[in-house]
């Protein structure tokens, strides 16, 4: 059988602790693949945030420091700062991205920090129970608004556009989904080297599925990953 498995993976940590069908396995699978295809197994330092990121810890045999919620990016810039010629790979969700941490990521992008911040938008809080979050499109029913999330809260937060407007212009700024793991695949590698090759902050936004919380199957949560992108446009942010 055709070993498809990053070498990067820690396989003696598998499988996966995330729940079913969730997103994060092929985020972080395609991570792996960015990892060993630019050949920086040994030159990469990992965060993980609070939340169902957290869970990444032990996915890719990398070091990883697992830090307070919405702490990861700065930890990884005082991080840099001591270690330079490491690269730094920050890896969250949104409620830590553009929540309890949106100070600490708009500030890193307007510093230029060189760090590669990672975002996974399932649309939800779902460590917590897939309370409605800042991205959470209108109409949505999770355990915090019952009737459906109110149209007036927001057509739903657009981190990477925020981001790109306090950036450096050198800064590498995208969205990407689950829904193409190929271009999933592409913008990873391009985050990571625009922070090894240029020394400029990246960040990528990915849609995810969260089928658990979202209570579908793969083809509903695969439906909805698309309904997503309607509203959160994917590619390079310029």
């Amino acid at each position: 059988m055709l070993n498809t498995m990053p070498k990067s993976w820690n396989i003696e940590s598998k499988p996966h602790l995330f729940c079913p069908g969730c997103g994060h396995g092929i985020i972080l699978k395609q991570l792996g693949f960015a990892i060993d295809s630019l050949g920086l197994q040994k030159e990469i330092t990992m965060g993980v945030d609070i939340g169902c990121s957290l869970l990444a810890w032990d996915f890719l045999d990398v070091p990883t420091i697992q830090t307070h919620h919405g702490r990861t990016t700065p930890l990884l810039v005082g991080y840099k700062l001591v270690k330079p010629k490491r690269i730094v790979i920050s890896y969250m969700g949104d409620g830590a991205a553009w929540g309890i941490g949106l100070q600490n990521t708009i500030h890193a992008a307007y510093r230029n920090n060189p760090v590669t911040v990672i975002v996974i938008n399932n649309e939800n809080f779902a460590m917590t129970g897939g309370q409605a979050s800042y991205t959470t499109l209108p109409g949505t029913i999770t355990p915090t608004s019952p009737v459906g999330k109110p149209a007036d809260l927001g057509s739903g937060f657009k981190g990477p556009e925020l981001i790109r407007n306090v950036a450096h212009k050198d800064a590498f700024i995208a969205r990407t989904t689950v829904t193409n793991p190929i271009h999933l695949l592409t913008t990873l590698k391009k985050a990571i080297m625009t922070q090894k090759e240029n020394n400029n902050f990246a960040l990528v936004e990915v849609l995810s599925i969260c089928p658990t919380n979202w209570k579908t199957g793969a083809k509903a949560s695969l439906d909805l990953a698309s309904e997503m992108e309607k509203v959160y446009p994917i590619g390079e942010v310029k």
